[in-house]
């Protein structure tokens, strides 16, 4: 199974986000999507939800040689600061949560075993969301898409905030659950793209394209990619770079 992005263009204005934008995410593979700030990241992310309209282009599902147009069952986008109902408890959001996506939900399992899953502690469950942490409302986002089971996961700027402990946590959840869907994680800490993801793609001169794998066991890959997000192409072997 792909996520195909062909062709993609958008603009807000006069202001050229993506121009003939293309990429194919493939499942059981975590990408990290890096570029520098300003460069389309989160607009990309809007357009594969469908919460704006792209320009020009193609965003679909391949399949076994079928080709569908993504779909908004298809995927779930996680936020660094999660908006959550503040005045239900944890337990209660998830109960919520639950029943009114029955339809879209395989193999149902009961409340307590999804907070099992990402070590929630049963006390903070029955607290009201608006006394959680970022880190608490992190686990409540990743408890959505662990329920869902959605064929794309999109993650912008998930572990920004939160504490070490969250955060390793969160990348043990991401690693074990990563066969089964298209993740894609954005990020600009560049430390983070090496240690959780299998691959890199660049959003960069409003395009996309992929990074060798070679450049993620260089020792001088931060300078490195460094050098391409400045635009520094002539430091690098540009057949490194492919789309």
């Amino acid at each position: 199974m792909k996520l195909v992005i062909e062709n993609l263009s958008k603009s807000f204005d006069s202001k050229k986000v993506l121009k003939d934008a293309s990429y194919s995410f493939e499942k059981g593979t975590v990408y990290a999507l890096l570029g520098r700030n300003g460069a389309g990241k989160t607009t990309l992310f809007r357009l594969i939800t469908e919460s704006i309209k792209k320009d020009d282009g193609e965003i679909y599902i391949e399949e076994n040689g079928a080709k569908t147009p993504i779909s908004f069952d298809d995927v779930f986008m996680m936020v660094a600061e999660p908006d959550l109902p503040k005045f239900l408890t944890g337990y209660e959001f998830i109960r919520f949560f639950i029943d009114a996506n029955k339809e879209n939900i395989k193999d149902l399992k009961d409340i307590d075993y999804y907070l099992d899953l990402v070590d929630f502690d049963e006390e903070d469950s029955h607290r009201l969301i608006q006394s959680y942490s970022t880190g608490m409302k992190n686990k409540i986002q990743m408890l959505m898409f662990l329920i869902l089971k959605p064929r794309v996961i999109l993650m912008d700027e998930p572990l920004t905030s939160l504490d070490v402990v969250v955060s390793l946590q969160m990348k043990k959840i991401i690693r074990q659950i990563h066969e089964d869907h298209i993740m894609i994680f954005s990020t600009h800490i560049l430390q983070l793209a090496k240690d959780i993801c299998d691959k890199i793609v660049l959003l960069s001169d409003k395009k996309l394209a992929g990074l060798d794998d070679s450049y993620l066991a260089d020792p001088d890959f931060e300078d490195k990619l460094i050098s391409i997000l400045a635009g520094k192409k002539e430091e690098i072997n540009l057949g490194e770079v492919h789309g």
